[in-house]
Parts: C-alpha cells; structure tokens; sequence
C-alpha cells in the first residue's frame, strides 16, 4: 500500500472519483492508498460536493509551510536526529486521528490520545501537548480529563515535578475491549426483555431474541479471547521468535 503526501495527479483521481459517484474506498482500492487517507483529504477539502484537486494541493502545501516555520528548532532537530521523516509522522498521526474518530472519539480527544500513543518520551505533560499539537491549555485540560474517565491514559506525578505527565496505560486496549463487550451484553440483556413484553413467539419478539442470543455470544466470545490474548500487550516485539509468531496468545507455550 502507498505511503507518504499524497500527489496531485492523485488528487486530480480522487476529484474524478468523486465525479463519477465512487465511495471513498473504491478511491483508495485505485490509488492503494487507506481509505481513511481519501476520507481526511476529501473532508478537510471542502466535502465530497465541493472538493478541487488544485485548490487542495495548494492548501496542503500552504499548511505543510506553516508547520516547518511553527516548529521550534529544539523540534527540527529531534526529528532529524532520530532519522524519522517529520511530515509523514505527522500525516501518520492524522490518519491514526481519523480512525480513532470514526470509531467515535471526539476530535480533540482523538488528537491528544494519538500524540500520547506516538510519544518516544513515555509520557507527555500538558505544556507538552499545548505545544505539540498547537492548541490551547483549556482543550488540552478539557482532553486528558475525558481520556481519563474513560480509562484511557494515566497520570502522574513525580516527586521532583510540579507538572503531571500522562500515559497510555499499557492495558489501554485491553480495557477498552472489556467495556466493548460488556457494552454489548448490555445489548443483548435489554433486547431480551423485549421478549416477554412483545410477547413470545412474535415476530418482533422472535427478532429481539435472536438479537440477543447473537450479542451475548459476541460478547462472550471478545471477553474470553481479549483475557488470553492481554500478554501480548506487555510483549516486546524483540523478543517474539519467528516460529511463535501467530501463535494462539491462550495456547499453552513449551517450556
């Protein structure tokens, strides 16, 4: 799949794709590009109705001008340093925004847990974030105290610093996966109280159960598999050996 800016003969397809009618994934199918790169270019653009390859173009280069001239040099020189190509860290980080969007998360909140889930240093304080994603102390406050009620991130604070620093907790994924499927259950539970009231053998009530029987077995099926599977998110990646690559995280391992 393609990586990196996108081109202005391909924006020039995404703008004819959009002219015949094509859903932003048959667009990515034909460039090999995520569809959620087609989807922030077209939305940032003005829309599927209003979208113009040239005037995108030009808007892409003016922003990407603007962030080079806003980055402080300490910032230049710690992209350099690490040897990371700055603009398409910053493009990974949009694309991992909009996923996190479409799951949901609002946008600001999205931004913020993306930052902190990219960050080398292990944790970034709020200064850090203000800086970094170039916006005000207020929508950071406004970020890490929703991220924090919903068992995101964490904080802390160390003994020699006034600041906190916040965290991806490791079981982030973990925790989010657990209230997925305990969401679910509670699908399934309220469906099958439908049951009685719409009265057995119904067609509604027919409907309900079915619904029901198929979120607990969802349910329980996610919960079973995220309780094996919780290792890998403490696993180093150096240290996985090619011939356990793949393996049932649950499956028992040879001494």
């Amino acid at each position: 799949m393609s990586g990196g800016r996108l081109t202005q003969q391909e924006r020039q397809q995404i703008a004819a794709g959009l002219a015949d009618g094509l859903a932003y994934a048959q667009i990515a199918r034909r460039l090999d590009r995520p569809t959620s790169t087609i989807t922030r270019e077209v939305m940032r653009n003005g829309g599927p109705t209003s979208y113009r390859a040239d005037l995108a173009h030009r808007a892409t280069e003016r922003r990407a001008h603007r962030r080079r001239q806003s980055l402080p040099p300490e910032r230049r020189a710690v992209a350099q340093g690490n040897g990371r190509d700055d603009q398409a860290v910053r493009d990974y980080e949009e694309a991992f925004t909009t996923l996190l969007m479409q799951q949901g998360l609002p946008k600001m909140m999205a931004r913020v847990l993306t930052c902190l889930l990219v960050a080398d240093a292990g944790g970034l304080s709020a200064a850090d974030l203000v800086q970094h994603l170039q916006i005000s102390p207020a929508s950071v406050s406004k970020a890490i105290s929703f991220l924090d009620d919903q068992g995101l991130i964490r904080r802390e604070r160390r003994e020699d610093r006034r600041r906190e620093r916040y965290f991806v907790d490791d079981d982030v994924w973990y925790q989010s996966t657990i209230a997925s499927a305990r969401g679910t259950a509670q699908f399934a539970e309220t469906a099958r109280q439908g049951v009685s009231i719409l009265g057995p053998g119904t067609a509604a009530a027919t409907r309900l159960e079915n619904i029901a029987r198929f979120s607990d077995f969802i349910s329980e099926s996610i919960l079973r598999v995220a309780h094996q599977a919780r290792d890998v998110l403490h696993t180093k990646p150096e240290t996985t050996s090619d011939h356990t690559a793949g393996q049932d995280p649950g499956a028992p391992r040879p001494d």
